[in-house]
């Protein structure tokens, strides 16, 4: 109860940045960070909860920008219908290549996910009459709701922050529930899961599906963020970030990857100092804060309670 008021407290503090600060730049920096931690959540999962280390959320994230720009672009639709189609395209190719990439072993289930997000990273480079190939979709026209154009930083702001709520609310739901326990239990032993009479491939699928969902739609918003989409939207180092917050923060730790999240989407761009060195910087952070909390942020603070409990008790 206490962690759900401290998120209600951040979530506010968080919609009023736009009234806090008159800079896009800073505002630009709190939707990245927004959308960042979406997608770092969804990963959280796939790879935290469920164990399998999915690269797939790659193709997903350029899939679901491609998907809600089309939809604009090509189709004659709304940004909002985008951001769903963004979420379903992605919801049926999650089923599609997970039945049968999650049918094979952990490692080869790795191969095969980051195998999708190279294949995806070629057909929005060469698939030219879809994805205009590397000149992409520029100029995306801002979304619009009730005779209100969110045409400005500031205003989209508010669009990242509805939609980070919303999802990050959903991935809480189910990972504080039995199912979320299930998948927890699957990543710790699948085999005693099996001998409980529980299959853990339509769980396994479950959660594929859903961290695909959540990754296109946060893809779809971020490229309206962008305005424009192109192959460079499936760099590697989108794919990086996600991994890097998952890890900093404690994988299988909701709260701890919404810390980690909010913190290293941010880090970057506090460190802009020194632009020579930026990179190395935050580079060495990450280096350190993995000797100094090896199980992430909230590896570090279950450590700490366990040792005071253990003190209390000697």
């Amino acid at each position: 109860m206490r962690q759900l008021a401290l998120a209600l407290v951040v979530a506010l503090a968080f919609a009023a940045l736009p009234l806090l600060t008159t800079s896009n730049y800073i505002v630009g920096v709190g939707v990245s960070a927004l959308i960042f931690t979406v997608a770092a959540a969804a990963l959280n999962l796939i790879y935290g909860y469920t164990g399998l280390l999915s690269f797939a959320q790659l193709g997903f994230w350029g899939v679901g920008g491609y998907a809600s720009a089309l939809t604009v672009v090509s189709f004659g639709g709304s940004f909002w219908w985008g951001v769903i189609w963004a979420a379903a395209i992605n919801a049926m190719l999650a089923i599609l290549v997970g039945f049968p990439m999650l049918r094979t072993s952990r490692h080869a289930f790795v191969i095969a996910s980051l195998t999708f997000a190279l294949l995806a990273t070629l057909v929005a480079r060469d698939w030219v009459d879809l994805t205009r190939g590397p000149l992409g979709i520029p100029n995306l026209p801002p979304p619009s709701a009730f005779g209100i154009a969110f045409d400005t930083t500031a205003k989209f702001y508010w669009i990242a922050w509805a939609f980070s709520v919303a999802m990050l609310a959903l991935l809480y739901a189910l990972c504080s529930s039995r199912i979320g326990r299930t998948l927890i239990a699957i990543r710790q032993n699948e085999d005693l899961v099996r001998a409980q009479g529980i299959s853990p491939t339509p769980y396994k699928l479950s959660a594929f599906t859903i961290s695909a969902a959540v990754t296109g739609a946060a893809g779809g918003v971020y490229s309206f963020h962008l305005g424009i989409i192109d192959p460079t939207f499936l760099d590697f180092y989108y794919m990086q970030t996600f991994l890097i917050i998952v890890i900093i923060g404690g994988t299988g730790s909701f709260w701890g990857v919404l810390a980690s999240g909010i913190v290293l989407s941010a880090l970057p761009e506090a460190l802009r100092f020194s632009a020579d060195f930026r990179m190395i910087i935050y580079g060495a952070i990450l280096v350190l804060a993995m000797f100094i909390m090896p199980g992430g942020v909230a590896g570090w603070f279950r450590d700490r309670a366990i040792a005071r409990q253990r003190e209390a008790l000697g």
